[in-house]
């Protein structure tokens, strides 16, 4: 979005490509699923350790999880399985 001076709104850029936590983590299980990998035991080396090798690169999951910092994605995590998300 611009205003009336066509600078461009800081807030607005790159709202519309940002994926939610939970898309990332889909994306990064289906990539390592396909690879034939355990994808839980996978991503949870990754949380615990912050080792990316954990991650296949194979769909460029392992960009795509190093987008959230792992305290993050632990707290999205258990707000999931706890029913608290937003």
């Amino acid at each position: 979005m611009m205003d009336k001076r066509g600078t461009i709104m800081f807030d607005s850029v790159g709202k519309k490509d940002q994926m939610t936590t939970r898309e990332l983590l889909e994306q990064v299980y289906e990539a390592l699923d396909e690879k034939g990998y355990n994808a839980i035991d996978q991503i949870v080396g990754y949380i615990l350790s912050g080792d990316p090798s954990y991650i296949t690169s194979h769909k460029n999951a392992r960009n795509i999880i190093k987008q959230v910092d792992r305290d993050d994605l632990t707290e999205e995590i258990v707000k999931a399985f706890l029913g608290k998300e937003k």
